[in-house]
């Protein structure tokens, strides 16, 4: 019986695996938007591949967030972790607020909306959550409840918590058959963790075709009507978050604090910064965040472990442009230009909210609807708005996780928790001395 010829089959599928899985998603991404402009309705058929992969990502949400934290916990001492949190939540608040302030300068000079019609929508009221909301619902009343509900900031919490006494317990107690278990207990964490790492980047593989599928799906239903009527509020939110990368995260933190390439450092975080546009959601990238920041930017476990889970929940600085601009906007479509108290009320607003804003898709509908309130604006601009939020929300999401990562580097180096002779800067610091001229004759 004659034997079927796989060689060629095998040489494909080699070739198609030889491209970096950032460039195939962004494919994906693209086919999708072309299918789903010229298909149209059929496409939507293309959905239930599309929500597979966003159920993967979110699958390993939550193990990521326990098995990482655990990671870190188990080389960071009590006082270590006091001075890695105030080092991560402090740039954290800090680079909200500069993305906010960008927000409003940039929407101040250009004005999205001025001269536009106004047009009614629906929205659902919400208030703004109070500072001792926010702290208390830190801390869970059931810790596996939290886990099942997906509450990071509980889990966060819990496993910090628990992490610290059972590396306390190692250290300190006198019996061997303790200090062993807490030994194994941690070792056990360390190979779960690497097999989530796997896992991890399976999930990816199939991702070309989930963002493939979710691209299509998406734009056979609402076309790009929405986004043409309001074309100025994209692209000056858009504005907004290409001055934030390019000066906060690559002129002051990259090549300012870390001194390194902003080069290098897109380059190692481009994979969540693509997964994160294409998905919409800083939770469900966290797997991606997670793995750019150990196997491309080089940091060590015990701050990747502690604030890629943070950002994903309390860093919000895409999202606090989008609302600074969508602010203005708002109030520009209704005749009621802001004036400076009442900017200085977004600011503050932003910044708060964003600590408890979850870091998924349509979570910005929510925050504007409490930002819109705070104004006294009126909740039907939430409706005209949602017309353009998948773009918005992919651009503040993809500024999202960059922020993550450009805050842990810094983190890492002032907590000497980077190796910059390793990953994305090893090859930025060959690539810098091969083209330099050599002085020897």
């Amino acid at each position: 019986m004659d034997t079927v010829n796989l060689a060629p089959l095998r040489r494909i599928a080699e070739s198609y695996r030889s491209i970096p899985i950032v460039y195939r998603i962004a494919a994906g991404f693209v086919l999708g938007a072309i299918v789903g402009l010229v298909v149209g309705e059929p496409a939507t058929r293309l959905q239930p591949l599309g929500d597979l992969f966003l159920s993967l990502l979110n699958m390993l949400v939550v193990p990521l967030v326990v098995f990482t934290l655990l990671a870190g916990m188990e080389r960071l001492s009590p006082a270590r972790l006091g001075r890695v949190g105030g080092t991560v939540v402090g740039l954290y608040m800090v680079t909200t607020a500069i993305a906010a302030t960008i927000g409003l300068a940039v929407a101040n000079l250009l004005q999205p909306g001025a001269g536009q019609e106004f047009v009614p929508g629906k929205a659902e009221s919400a208030s703004a959550p109070s500072i001792a909301e926010v702290l208390l619902g830190i801390v869970p009343d059931n810790p596996i409840g939290a886990m099942a509900e997906g509450d990071l900031l509980s889990i966060i919490f819990f496993v910090v918590v628990f992490g610290l006494g059972l590396a306390w317990v190692r250290d300190r107690t006198d019996d061997e058959r303790v200090r062993a278990g807490s030994e194994t207990f941690f070792e056990f964490v360390d190979a779960g963790t690497e097999a989530l790492f796997a896992i991890v980047w399976g999930v990816m593989e199939y991702g070309v075709l989930g963002v493939f599928a979710l691209t299509a799906a998406s734009l056979a239903t609402n076309g790009i009507a929405g986004i043409v009527s309001l074309a100025s509020l994209v692209g000056v939110v858009a504005l907004g978050i290409a001055i934030h990368i390019g000066v906060t995260y690559l002129g002051l933190i990259t090549a300012g604090l870390l001194g390194q390439s902003p080069i290098a450092f897109l380059s190692g975080a481009k994979d969540a910064m693509v997964t994160a546009f294409s998905i919409r959601s800083s939770s469900g990238t966290l797997p991606v965040t997670i793995a750019d920041a150990r196997d491309n930017l080089a940091v060590d476990e015990s701050v990747y472990g502690f604030s890629l889970p943070l950002g994903a929940t309390i860093n919000m600085d895409g999202a606090a442009i989008r609302q600074a601009v969508t602010a203005v906007f708002a109030a520009n479509v209704v005749g009621v230009p802001l004036g400076l108290g009442e900017q200085v009320t977004v600011l503050a607003t932003v910044v708060l909210v964003s600590i408890g804003t979850a870091g998924v898709p349509g979570a910005g509908l929510i925050m504007l609807t409490i930002i819109l309130n705070a104004l006294g604006l009126p909740l039907t601009v939430v409706g005209f708005v949602a017309a353009v939020d998948p773009i918005l929300g992919r651009i503040a999401t993809m500024n999202n996780v960059t922020g993550d990562l450009a805050v842990t580097a810094l983190a890492a180096k002032y907590n000497d928790a980077i190796d910059f002779s390793d990953g994305v800067w090893a090859d930025s610091r060959s690539t810098l001395d091969s083209a330099t001229p050599s002085t020897n004759d």
